[in-house]
């Protein structure tokens, strides 16, 4: 059963955004409001707010502009001379957490000179900025590399980050000598060639959840499960949870990996996609209390814990579901209820009104509500005017 999409809302960005409409991949709502988004393509994280279709008070907006960018390197000692491959985004306790995918890519055929294509093929690539896992604190609506507490009495806000590519400490470090993720570390074997691949973060307090698009293990999805500190200014380490600094949860997402993380609640929201680099089913997923995990686990479908919410609409053209988060609900009548804002990559031309805006699309986060008239038929094909 597809998801209920109950709206649009449109993402206008200003400068050359080709780079950002085109390869989407992580977004989060912060209280403000603020939208922030992220392309796997650039260095830079992007916020914007909303412009019309709210009232005072009213988060809920059907057009976000005032497009404003950051740059990682004014925010964190990092290296940004190529893309950070941003793949996901959360927000907690004054903190915008971003992670890049701690993957190698394999580059891609251009298609006008055969032998050249084939020594592509044969050519992985490793670029140190994309292992990047951070938090930058937040206030007033800018990312800053330091702040006062906003509580006050407390200690400043500080940008912290994980060690870097190849360095002690690093998430690749401290996930060498694993038993099931060793083997697939190895640079050789690209992100889409069921490589390590990180997509998705969602925090709560120290607690780090990040989940993998790959590997898919005998097409059981992982998630890994951290505790983060700040072990000297400006760097973040793992913290020691009994023998191990981190825990795994195998998940059975019908054989798909992660493509994005949220919570609802003490609930974990699970976007899930091909771990390959293939244009196929979408889904979602609910872990039910996932604060309450402890030590490693595995949860199949319909053992409790683990459940199914909603397919996304497939296209085989593109439209690829790739970042999410919590959005108001678009009918102001029902404010106390939430939906899903979710983002694409490699969107199709209908999602792009024009070459520096794309459409998002909004989901209710369950699938238990009927589409019983014919005018919530309407909305859920509903677009906003050019």
């Amino acid at each position: 059963m597809s998801g209920l999409l109950l709206g649009q809302v449109l993402l206008r960005f200003e400068g050359d955004p080709t780079d950002i409409v085109s390869d989407l991949s992580a977004i989060t709502l912060t209280p403000e409001p603020y939208l922030w988004v992220g392309s796997d393509e650039t260095t830079t994280i992007e916020r914007l707010s909303p412009l019309r279709g709210a009232s005072a008070g009213e988060v809920a907006s059907q057009v976000w502009g005032n497009h404003h960018a950051f740059a990682i390197a004014d925010l964190l000692d990092w290296p940004t001379d190529t893309e950070i491959d941003c793949e996901g985004f959360d927000y907690d306790q004054h903190y915008l957490w971003v992670v890049g995918s701690h993957s190698s890519k394999r580059q891609k055929p251009k298609g006008k000179n055969p032998k050249k294509d084939m020594e592509r093929l044969a050519t992985v690539v490793t670029e140190p900025s994309r292992y990047l896992l951070a938090r930058l604190p937040l206030w007033a609506g800018d990312l800053q590399r330091r702040c006062a507490h906003p509580e006050g009495g407390k200690p400043d806000l500080t940008a912290a980050c994980l060690p870097g590519w190849e360095q002690p400490g690093s998430l690749l470090d401290v996930l060498a000598a694993d038993v099931h993720l060793q083997a697939f570390l190895n640079p050789a074997i690209a992100s889409k060639e069921n490589g390590f691949d990180l997509e998705g973060i969602a925090v709560r307090g120290d607690r780090v959840f990040l989940g993998l698009r790959g590997p898919v293990l005998r097409g059981w999805a992982i998630v890994l499960d951290c505790t983060v500190e700040e072990t000297a200014p400006g760097t973040l380490g793992l913290t020691q949870l009994g023998k191990m600094r981190y825990h795994k949860h195998f998940l059975n997402l019908n054989g798909l990996g992660v493509r994005d993380l949220c919570f609802d609640g003490d609930d974990l929201l699970i976007l899930a996609g091909p771990t390959m680099d293939l244009v196929g089913m979408m889904q979602l997923f609910r872990l039910k209390d996932a604060l309450t995990l402890t030590g490693d686990t595995i949860a199949a479908q319909g053992e409790g814990r683990l459940e199914w919410v909603f397919d996304f609409p497939w296209r085989s053209q593109g439209d690829k579901a790739e970042g999410m988060t919590l959005f108001p609900h678009l009918d102001p009548h029902r404010q106390q209820e939430t939906s899903l804002l979710v983002v694409y990559d490699s969107p199709l031309p209908e999602r792009l009104p024009h070459e520096k805006a794309i459409l998002a699309d909004v989901f209710a986060t369950t699938c238990d509500r009927q589409i019983g008239s014919l005018e919530n038929s309407a909305q859920k094909r509903k677009r906003i005017p050019r």
